[in-house]
């Protein structure tokens, strides 16, 4: 895997740029026929414009931004790829940064202008192509932003990640595994870990009887059944449901589907159903406890 493709004819050079996004490398051109001549005359007027060291954009100077990432990895040469936060925007986990980053294989150490080069060993298993472009997987790209980005900026490169189908937190966790020694491991494990938390039953209902006490809530009722559901904890006299909802990262669409028609059924009913997951009961008891306060405020004004 890498920017190494080389046409062998004019027809094939042309796909390879359309391919490619506008950029090309000279070893592209020599593979297609032409001399290195003639490189040099299509340079001079002004059919080939320099981009990097042995890479040009084709016909016109400008390139798309997909195209400016190509050309990086072209100029990095045998075995680069796009990766960090220029793969995370490739592949729409991230926004967009002014400095683009490449890796490339130890061994080699090439310098291109404006560009990051990172060196290290990439397994194959870790490397892919998304818009034609060599770059790291999802889950190899998580990694190498984790330890650097704010833990509220991983999360959402990860919920974006799982949005757009490229890698379900199940996967990252298990990918993870074949990263020891990496260094965004280690947050992303603590990310996960937090996002897919479960308490037992009986040390949610003691942790979360806590937070409504200090929310001002008398005991509530539990494991009652309404509307042929039976609910985590219940308020008669507001008419107050709680559902708390484990392994909140990982739901799938029919679960949350569930999930809204249970909400659906209790609100048809008069009663006001409030969720919340087990993480935020163990890690966020105070946003809890606010929430439950505005909410006995305004039902105890209807």
């Amino acid at each position: 895997m890498g920017a190494k493709t080389v046409p062998n004819s004019s027809k094939e050079l042309w796909a390879l740029v359309r391919r490619q996004h506008g950029a090309v490398s000279v070893p592209q051109l020599l593979a297609a026929g032409l001399s290195e001549k003639a490189v040099t005359h299509r340079v001079a007027v002004g059919r080939l414009h320099r981009w990097h060291s042995g890479v040009y954009s084709v016909g016109r100077r400008e390139l798309p931004r997909v195209g400016e990432l190509m050309a990086a990895v072209l100029a990095g040469g045998e075995g680069a790829v796009l990766s960090h936060e220029s793969a995370a925007e490739l592949w729409g986990i991230a926004s967009r940064r002014s400095r683009i980053e490449i890796t490339v294989p130890r061994a080699r150490n090439p310098r291109v202008r404006g560009v990051t080069v990172h060196r290290r060993p990439i397994p194959e298993a870790n490397l892919t192509l998304h818009r034609a472009v060599p770059i790291t997987t999802p889950a190899c790209t998580l990694v190498d932003v984790a330890h650097r980005l704010p833990a509220d900026k991983t999360e959402r490169a990860v919920n974006e990640a799982d949005r757009l189908d490229l890698i379900d937190p199940e996967a990252l966790r298990t990918e993870l595994e074949d990263m020891p020694g990496r260094r965004g491991v280690p947050a992303l494990r603590t990310l996960l870990d937090r996002r897919t938390f479960t308490l037992t039953r009986s040390e949610l209902e003691r942790r979360f009887t806590l937070i409504a006490r200090a929310a001002g809530l008398p005991l509530p009722q539990t494991g009652v059944w309404l509307n042929g559901y039976e609910v985590d904890f219940y308020w008669p006299e507001l008419g107050l449901v709680v559902e708390t909802d484990g392994l909140r990262y990982h739901r799938t669409a029919a679960q949350q589907t569930r999930a809204l028609v249970r909400d659906q059924a209790h609100f048809d009913s008069g009663l006001t159903p409030l969720r919340f997951s087990h993480a935020q009961v163990e890690y966020e008891p105070e946003i809890v406890q606010r929430s439950l306060m505005r909410m006995v405020r305004r039902l105890s004004t209807e």
